[in-house]
């Protein structure tokens, strides 16, 4: 069960615009929520900011002086002497998640696959670690994120002639099916309940118009699947999302980005009213 956050919740900040930037940014919200959660919750946000991490690594095991992104939960310092450490004993080094690693073990290994597209190995073992949260909707979000990355490489692989079998991440009866099947849809009419949906966005030519409507695809997701969560930290999580989200439209296309901005801050407003005293 998770913890409530009733004073929390209510007190996150109204976002608003100002020369067209975010007043609250993901990194902002580490450093001043993080203090109010629990350890136990603290770990399950940081499922989310590995994703900065996972491409943090790539970067550092490519070039030991790139430039990292600081949004990530590990320093340029911890995540070098990760590598360091791994790479000379082969060892998984228990401060970190495992899949770490195992990713680094991997990289260095002189048997790896190397056609594989490493990007896609990291992503396997990321969605994999996230997936086996203990948290119902943390678990179920990744899966959901997932899948649907998946099915949209499978229809563009198919589109393309590529081979759709290299471009699916992970290894859930999901992922076989997209590899193997030659159907429509490829069996997985009665698993996925929003394939059709997917496959209709992927028909979509214009790309931004595509990344809006997947992403409010994920929005009304995220909606629907915490409807009952009011002040717990699934509730702190799917602000934390949303939030990043519009991060990227913003910096992907200022005026649609202000416009899917504008709609989200609505619907946050209607699903929790800040107290005044609060604001």
């Amino acid at each position: 069960m998770s913890k409530n956050y009733y004073y929390l919740v209510a007190s996150l900040p109204e976002i608003t615009l100002d020369d067209n930037k975010l007043s609250y940014t993901v990194a902002e919200f580490k450093t001043e929520i993080y203090p109010y959660l629990s350890a136990s919750d603290q770990k399950l946000l940081d499922l989310f900011y590995l994703k900065f991490d996972n491409t943090n690594l790539l970067r550092l095991l490519n070039d030991k002086d790139a430039i990292i992104d600081p949004r990530g939960n590990y320093t340029i310092d911890q995540l070098s002497e990760l590598i360091a450490e791994v790479k000379e004993s082969g060892d998984v080094c228990h401060s970190y998640p495992f899949y770490l690693s195992q990713f680094i073990a991997e990289f260095y290994c002189e048997t790896s696959d190397k056609n594989q597209l490493w990007e896609d190995r990291m992503a396997s073992l990321y969605y994999a670690y996230a997936a086996q949260s203990n948290n119902t909707f943390i678990a179920s979000w990744f899966e959901y994120n997932c899948n649907i990355n998946n099915v949209l490489a499978a229809l563009i692989s198919r589109k393309y002639k590529w081979d759709v079998a290299q471009n699916i991440v992970g290894d859930s009866d999901i992922c076989e099916a997209l590899r193997t099947s030659g159907a429509r849809d490829f069996g997985l009419s009665s698993e996925i309940d929003y394939l059709d949906n997917l496959i209709k966005i992927n028909e979509i030519s214009d790309l931004i118009d595509r990344e809006k409507k997947l992403d409010l695809m994920r929005w009304n997701w995220m909606d629907v699947n915490t409807f009952f969560n009011y002040f717990t930290v699934e509730k702190i999580f799917v602000f934390l999302v949303q939030l990043e989200m519009i991060e990227r439209w913003i910096s992907l296309d200022k005026e649609k980005g202000n416009a899917l901005f504008r709609s989200i801050i609505d619907t946050l407003k209607d699903e929790v009213q800040i107290p005044a005293e609060f604001r």
